[in-house]
């Protein structure tokens, strides 16, 4: 019995994307030569099969297996295919370029469908949970406490199966799988010590390193931190197409614009034929993004970006009224800033809160972009302090306060400065607000609509291949309704 897709459905139009409209030779190397012969799954079918099952939230390779064989859409596009979990996740895990070249060519189909304006577009990105467990993260300092102390418990498991062994009492069996167990976790982080490097930010300062994938990051979400990537989207404002994607093991989000933004204009040249596809657009990001490198890029692409900075809403009118109460109480559990230091002319010092001198230390410091003085306080007073909570990081002894006076040579925020004047005008405001109606509904589509919202392999390549998978259907989405219907 031959099966029939539905026309004017998603499946219908994959099927017929994949089929008609993308070049499936970028696999030849892998499923046709004369070396090793054809595999048993075309890379058609398994393409078709891999792309339906995540736009239904199936992202496992074992539950879409299981789908292979019982879901009868499937089947369809399968032709009756039903491949094991092990030979989809082969076939997702290898897709290296031929990733990049699919999501390509059905970009190249909807740009023939006049589906992408290259008139406006918002970056923006969503923080995905991996396959990397949180216990495993830390900085090497916190690992190797963690390694010291299962060695200590695994020291007295032994000192105690020793004493049911005289006693010849029962437990020994038990004793002996849990020594295992904590031996085995000291092993395995001795060999990732021994075998990595620490991961530094841009401040210098460590960030915490991950055993089970150490490309991945610790990154706070809206709810919870979790251990992932940072799925970065391009999106065109006409049909909210992807123009480009990618996915980051990093929860900074203003180091990751200028990859995004160069794979874009590549990948629109090659769409268009043009040498500056994205000079004359428009360019909206959220605060994230703010960096004065990311405002040159976009000064020297001739790209017209509306990127506020953190502040920009306490600068304007219409906020003036808004109840803060809520923010009145986060305020209030966060650190004093430099605002809640009172500044004495008289001796060069400042008075805290609870009323103790912070004295100046270094009178010539730099950090960052700024040159200025640091002044602290006595370990004594914080020491007793009943604010301290309020004042001073759980690892901290006294509360320093840093006072910048000048910039840096080569630092000078002239794009910053620019950009802030330019978001406070009218103009500025009504352009920044289309951004959250181009952006978060493509992340709402896929996170919450289609439910992929976890990824299931590790490192940066393979995590790729699946985020541009995910955008990737949403995409064959969009031509849903402009694919013609075939015999």
């Amino acid at each position: 019995m031959r099966l029939k897709l539905i026309p004017g459905s998603f499946e219908y139009t994959l099927n017929a994307i994949i089929e008609q409209r993308i070049d499936l030779t970028v696999f030849d190397t892998h499923y046709d030569n004369d070396l090793h012969g054809a595999k048993a799954i075309p890379p058609a079918a398994l393409l078709k099969l891999i792309l339906f099952c995540y736009s239904k939230g199936l992202v496992s390779s074992r539950r879409i297996e299981e789908a292979a064989h019982s879901n009868i859409v499937c089947m369809a596009l399968t032709g009756g295919l039903e491949p094991d979990h092990s030979t989809i996740a082969a076939f997702v895990s290898s897709m290296g370029d031929q990733i990049v070249a699919l999501f390509q060519d059905v970009l190249l189909y909807l740009y023939s469908l006049d589906l992408v304006s290259q008139k406006m577009f918002a970056v923006d990105g969503i923080k995905l949970p991996s396959n990397a467990a949180k216990e495993w993260s830390g900085t090497f300092a916190e690992l190797k406490n963690k390694r010291d102390k299962c060695a200590r418990i695994a020291k007295l498991l032994v000192a105690k199966q020793k004493e049911l062994d005289k006693a010849d009492k029962d437990g020994r069996a038990d004793l002996s799988r849990r020594k295992k167990k904590y031996e085995k976790t000291i092993i395995k982080i001795d060999q990732f010590l021994a075998t990595e490097k620490k991961h530094e930010g841009s401040r210098g300062k460590e960030l915490k390193s991950n055993i089970t994938d150490n490309e991945s990051a610790k990154m706070l979400t809206a709810k919870g931190v979790v251990q992932g990537y940072n799925g970065i989207a391009m999106v065109d404002s006409e049909h909210q197409v992807i123009v480009a994607a990618e996915a980051f093991g990093s929860g900074q989000e203003h180091e990751l614009f200028a990859p995004v933004l160069e794979q874009a204009e590549e990948t629109i040249a090659q769409l268009t034929g043009e040498k500056r596809p994205l000079s004359d657009t428009v360019m909206l990001a959220d605060t994230g993004y703010f960096a004065e490198q990311n405002l040159k890029l976009c000064a020297e692409k001739r790209i017209d970006a509306y990127i506020p900075d953190p502040n920009f809403r306490q600068r304007d009118d219409r906020f003036a009224t808004r109840d803060t109460s809520h923010r009145a109480e986060k305020l209030a559990a966060r650190l004093y800033k430099k605002e809640a230091f009172k500044f004495n002319k008289a001796n060069n010092s400042y008075t805290c809160p609870a009323g103790k001198q912070l004295k100046v230390k270094n009178k010539m410091v730099k950090i960052n972009s700024y040159a200025g003085a640091r002044y602290i306080a006595h370990e004594s007073d914080c020491a007793t302090c009943t604010k301290k909570a309020h004042c001073i990081r759980k690892d901290g002894k006294a509360r320093t306060l840093f006072i910048a006076t000048d910039r840096l040579p080569g630092n000078e925020r002239t794009y910053c400065d620019q950009m802030m004047q330019k978001i406070d005008t009218t103009e500025g405001k009504d352009m920044y607000s289309r951004r959250m109606g181009i952006v978060e509904p493509v992340f709402a589509n896929i996170r919450a609509m289609k439910k992929m919202n976890y990824l299931t392999l590790r490192t940066k390549v393979k995590v790729n291949i699946q985020w541009l998978l995910f955008c990737m259907v949403h995409n064959i989405e969009k031509a849903r309704g402009y694919v013609p219907e075939y015999a």
